[in-house]
């Protein structure tokens, strides 16, 4: 017959363990979240000519143009300039969000987003 010794009061205890730092994880990526949204990433396109700021609640909150970049006949290049400052300006944004949380997931990739299957 097999032992029944000294494991039954060691699952309760690391369970419990277990559950306390998924609490406090949990509660870290809330803190962290929160603080993320808050910030706002600026980036510029076309030598500065064009600013994107936008939050890290992903939402432009600001646009602004240098009178030079402003030319009715080539408006094709203003909307590319557009463009190009709010990809970047969210890029940014999007990269220190999962630095920050790969922080605190220990580089699990968040909540199962680096899970293959």
């Amino acid at each position: 017959m097999a032992k029944r010794g000294g494991f039954s009061g060691a699952m309760p205890g690391n369970m419990n363990n277990l559950m306390k730092q998924a609490q406090k994880m949990q509660r870290q990526m809330e803190e962290t979240t929160k603080a993320l949204e808050e910030k706002e990433y600026t980036a510029k396109a076309g030598g500065g000519a064009v600013s994107v700021t936008v939050s890290g609640k992903k939402e432009v909150t600001s646009v602004k143009l240098s009178q030079e970049v402003v030319d009715p006949d080539d408006i094709e290049m203003l909307e590319d300039l557009i463009m190009a400052a709010t990809n970047e300006a969210f890029r940014e944004m999007e990269e220190e969000n999962s630095s920050a949380m790969a922080k605190l997931t220990g580089g699990l990739g968040g909540l199962g987003g680096g899970f293959p299957f």
